[in-house]
């Protein structure tokens, strides 16, 4: 059975594997999914598993070490996270880029729709997605 932290939460092991994948992830600026990771880490003579890399992707997602949106198609990319509280991202479809957004306003609504239904532990994903200037005049 897994060891736990006094939070409840499963103990991380500090693999060479996840090292590398920690690592490779700090030298990226943009989204990326499992397979472009592990692909980029094999070109770098990195041995980390496909499904290594899966499961090493969902840990750090769970443990919010990396930020997970979905594309349009719904494969799971990943990007480490800049930010250390909530936000959203605006991201390219077609180039892949992210701008970290903060959105008071769609907290505070978020929470009172949430209060008025009697909800709580409230979570949410705000993903907008559309074409980047580059990208933009590029299709001109």
């Amino acid at each position: 059975m897994p060891q736990t932290k006094s939070d409840g939460k499963p103990e991380i092991r500090n693999t060479k594997q996840r090292r590398i994948v920690n690592a490779t992830l700090a030298d990226l600026d943009d989204f990326m999914s499992a397979q472009e990771l592990h692909q980029l880490m094999a070109s770098r003579n990195e041995s980390v598993s496909l499904a290594t890399t899966y499961r090493i992707l969902q840990s750090m997602a769970a443990n919010n070490e990396v930020d997970v949106i979905r594309t349009e198609d719904g494969e799971s990319i990943y990007r480490r996270c800049e930010a250390e509280h909530h936000h959203h991202h605006l991201l390219c479809r077609n180039c892949g880029k992210a701008v970290e957004l903060e959105a008071p306003a769609i907290e505070e609504w978020a929470h009172s729709i949430a209060a008025k239904y009697g909800f709580t532990d409230l979570s949410h994903v705000v993903e907008i997605t559309g074409l980047c200037k580059e990208c933009s005049e590029a299709a001109r």
